[in-house]
């Protein structure tokens, strides 16, 4: 068998978290594709989960393109999902080679190997762009998988793991295949559907959160694309392709201030126009106070900081290397500069009762971001945390590890009370920040009311807002409230989840 076609697919899962918000690409899928492509593959970049389809039509899909291998995804909540795929690709053409990566597959290689090996060739462990390409010429060559770094497989009824594979440290040499991406089924609600686009401008992140894949994967490190690098792809994003929103992907785009500095300058000098949301770390917020400014000027719209926990106690046991004060203070500075402010809370861990995530609500309100969400823990099978919580586990279901559905059972709560205990805690806290509107400025009082319309119309929260907002709505200011006579006199169901995009 020849190689000379590779069908990259997203497996069609959906949990109605990130979705809320809009429709976002697999960038890694973009930089593989690339890769592949420049070394004489045939690439089908093919986002089946942004597109919501089913079944049939990734069959019909599967079947025009005719791959040679079919590679997806596997975080964990999609895990089931991705090894459904293979097993549809192998039923299609049982002499297809299938491939899994990503951080679920990279760390159990040996469950799903065991398990799932009539299906599931091989495991790309680590980064994807040479291992992938390294593999398929091997195979093209007659050779051995077993000398290909960075690679699991199933072989003589054994799990055959190869060494590590070496990071990839010049970023900037990795080809990039935007022109693949179906462009217009990738938008951001908030912005009035503006386009938007995934970018990674870092790889890597140096911190050890004990319940994060993130530095399992990297092994805390960290590695950059240059400034001027990372500013011509949003230039070529921009120009060819219309995006008007760029969301960094990386764990700490700000790690180094020097390069981050550069970036903004830059940004500013050419005036791209396209608008950022980034995630970075609060101790990197305080640190550039003094630049807000330039973060504002050169279009960073939405900054998330992980604040993850209320009490000092539970931020040192998940690593965080904080303080809760400092959270606070860099909380204040993003909204100081006028920026969108997003954070998040852990709940559900083990000694979580309703008056502790009643104790969590009112932080939220006193840290006052412009977003808050609470998240149910997702105890990562790898996750250095996962002994510590392994025995309050009540669903080895990965398809409910999506940070909604309660995966953990408290010590004193049942599963149910703490389910309505994580609807109501986004309820209240958005209820407080919308009786707050006025307090606003002008166009973050229009983005919230874009937030409001995605959290009743289009998100997992729909249930919760809507009951919420037929209790207190007569509290709420006239511009919400015109908001909701707009929404009930169109029509508009309350929906769980998105609605299919057409």
């Amino acid at each position: 068998m020849t190689i000379k076609r590779v069908a990259l697919i997203t497996p069609p899962y959906h949990s109605g978290v990130v979705e809320s918000a809009g429709t976002w690409l697999n960038v890694g899928f973009v930089y593989i594709a690339g890769s592949l492509r420049a070394a004489g593959y045939e690439v089908d970049y093919y986002d089946a989960m942004s597109l919501w389809h089913k079944w049939p039509d990734i069959e019909a899909r599967i079947r025009a393109f005719n791959p040679d291998v079919v590679a997806t995804t596997s975080f964990t909540a999609s895990i089931c999902h991705a090894l459904e795929l293979t097993a549809l690709a192998k039923k299609i053409n049982p002499a297809v080679v299938t491939v899994h990566g990503n951080v679920h597959a990279t760390f159990c290689y040996d469950e799903v190997l065991k398990a799932e090996h009539d299906t599931v060739d091989y495991i790309v462990r680590g980064e994807g762009e040479v291992t992938l390409v390294s593999l398929l010429d091997c195979l093209n060559a007659g050779g051995d998988p077993g000398t290909v770094p960075g690679l699991a497989f199933y072989r003589d009824d054994a799990v055959v793991v190869t060494p590590k594979a070496p990071y990839i440290h010049d970023l900037d040499a990795l080809p990039m295949a935007w022109d693949l991406v179906e462009w217009p089924i990738y938008t951001y609600r908030a912005k009035n559907n503006a386009r938007l686009a995934i970018v990674s401008s870092s790889r890597g992140c140096k911190e050890r959160c004990s319940f994060c894949s993130q530095q399992l994967f990297w092994e805390q490190s960290w590695r950059a694309r240059s400034p001027e690098n990372i500013v011509a792809e949003l230039e070529l994003l921009s120009g060819t392709y219309g995006v008007e929103v760029v969301m960094l992907s990386d764990e700490i785009p700000t790690f180094d201030r020097e390069r981050w500095v550069r970036i903004l300058d830059l940004l500013i000098e050419r005036q791209i126009g396209v608008k950022l949301l980034l995630e970075t770390r609060v101790d990197d917020i305080l640190r550039d106070a003094d630049i807000m400014d330039k973060y504002r000027e050169a279009g960073v719209e939405h900054i998330y900081v992980g604040v993850e926990a209320g009490d000092q106690a539970t931020l040192d046991m998940f690593n965080k290397n904080t303080k809760v004060e400092q959270s606070k203070a860099a909380i204040d500075i993003i909204n100081n500069a006028d920026i969108v402010s997003e954070t998040s809370f852990v709940l559900g861990m083990p000694d979580d009762t309703p008056e502790s995530i009643a104790a969590t609500i009112e932080l939220a309100k006193h840290y006052n971001p412009d977003m808050g969400f609470f998240l149910a823990i997702a105890p990562w099978p790898y996750a250095e945390l996962y002994p510590e919580l392994e025995p309050y586990v009540a669903t080895k279901d990965y398809r409910k590890y999506n940070l909604v559905e309660p995966v953990l059972k408290p010590k004193n709560m049942t599963m149910e009370q703490l389910e309505r205990e994580l609807g109501k805690a986004s309820q209240q806290f958005f209820m407080h920040k919308f009786k707050h509107l006025h307090e606003l400025s002008p166009w973050k009082q229009e983005f919230m009311l874009s937030v409001l319309d995605l959290l009743i119309n289009h998100s997992y929260l729909a249930g919760q807002m809507k009951a919420a907002m037929k209790e207190g709505g007569k509290e709420m200011p006239p511009e919400v409230l015109e908001l909701l006579r707009s929404v009930k006199a169109s029509g508009k169901p309350m929906l769980h989840g998105m609605p299919p995009i057409p």
